[in-house]
């Protein structure tokens, strides 16, 4: 909705720009061309160029009112003004002209309304100009000086007070004022995404220590509870809860917070589950190959809790009791963005036979659900020793709330 706004207002200011621009300039042609033909004598080409372009721009002008393509409008402005540009150019002493100037205007005028514009028409007049040049010095020309000889000087000085009124009277002070409102407008929006990721990070930490709470309830509750199946049921979800409130806690304390350094979480989240399972004490190894990439905390969090899973199933199944034993845990990025997780044990491991659908097992079920949010695939790879998994997915594209 905001963006939608600015884009309109940024449209209408530009409309302004040019209407504006449109008026001036039709009505310094029409004075311009009363001149030459009261003033300065010239009778003949000249002044009803002017005239033409005057009359016909304010037309393109009060048009625009009805078709509301500012794009046409000044396309049509621009065509005229280099056509007329170059005819009095050209009946004014070609490239000794002072009338040439105004072609630079042109230029600029097209930088005004895109970059694209104005270098479309910069290389186009720089070409004219050489054609000028050309025609200036061929033997035979077609076109003749109209300005009579004792109008020149004042001919050179009115073209060169109309080229520096419109392009600093007219266009500069325009374009200072967008200028202005532009740096305006930047600090606006500088202002409003500091509030903005402040708001996000107080966000972040809000949930996090809710559900920092709602992990101390479950811890809790479990040892308040005797049964041990219970005990564990209990246990399993606190480290469910944990391994989320750990992304919200590492995007509320970087400078980033859109995006999770995932080498740093993985590592946090399999040390703290190693301490929770088995103890400070333990005979597990971590070998954990993640590069330095970051993810988002739409892929953040789904990634976190299967990686939870797995590793919760290795120190638990696996591994057993105060055995020594290996955690692998691999994440890299394939050349077409697909994401590859290579995690594992060499533990006892289970079964062929065992599967997602056929089991009991919840962190199994949840492992292959959370492969299917991520909207990529899982696979067993029993080639090796113990049970890995290959993950392969690609980043979940991140839904961004809008502060209205």
């Amino acid at each position: 909705m905001q963006k939608n706004i600015k884009l309109e207002e940024r449209l209408r200011d530009k409309a302004r720009l040019v209407l504006k621009v449109n008026y001036f300039t039709s009505i310094f042609a029409l004075l311009f061309g009363i001149l030459c033909l009261f003033v300065l004598g010239i009778t003949k080409i000249i002044p009803y160029v002017f005239f033409t372009f005057g009359i016909l721009n304010l037309a393109n002008t009060f048009l625009y009112r009805s078709h509301k393509n500012l794009t046409l409008t000044y396309n049509i402005v621009s065509i005229m003004t280099l056509a007329c540009a170059i005819t009095i150019t050209l009946y004014s002493g070609g490239i000794n002209s002072p009338f040439i100037f105004v072609l630079a205007l042109i230029v600029v005028a097209g930088y005004i309304t895109t970059k694209a514009y104005g270098s479309l028409y910069l290389n186009l007049n720089l070409l004219i100009i050489v054609l000028i040049y050309s025609q200036s010095i061929a033997e035979f020309s077609f076109v003749t000086n109209v300005v009579p000889e004792q109008s020149k000087n004042l001919f050179a000085l009115l073209s060169v007070l109309f080229s520096v009124y419109l392009l600093g009277g007219v266009f500069g002070k325009n374009l200072l004022h967008a200028h202005h409102n532009l740096y305006k407008t930047k600090d606006q929006l500088e202002v409003k995404i500091m509030e903005k990721e402040t708001l996000l990070k107080e966000v972040h930490h809000r949930v996090k220590n809710n559900l920092q709470t709602v992990s101390s309830l479950l811890s809790l509750q479990a040892r308040n509870n005797e049964d041990p199946k219970v005990k564990d049921l209990l246990k399993s979800s606190q480290n469910r809860v944990i391994s989320m409130a750990m992304v919200h806690e590492m995007l509320y304390m970087r400078e980033d917070i859109s995006k999770v350094q995932y080498k740093t979480y993985v590592q946090d989240l399999a040390e703290y589950l190693v301490r929770s399972i088995k103890g400070t004490s333990s005979n597990i190894t971590l070998d954990i190959d993640i590069p330095d990439l970051k993810l988002n905390i739409d892929t953040a969090i789904p990634l976190g809790l299967l990686i939870n899973e797995a590793v919760t199933n290795a120190l638990k199944y696996g591994i057993v009791d105060d055995s020594q034993g290996e955690i692998f845990i691999k994440l890299r990025r394939g050349d077409d963005g697909e994401y590859i997780l290579n995690i594992g044990d060499d533990g006892i491991g289970f079964s062929e036979a065992t599967n997602h659908k056929n089991t009991k097992s919840l962190g199994l079920k949840l492992i292959h659900n959370l492969a299917r949010q991520l909207q990529g695939s899982i696979m067993r790879d029993l080639s090796k020793k113990g049970t890995h998994y290959i993950v392969k997915f690609r980043e979940i594209r991140e839904q961004v709330p809008t502060l209205v």
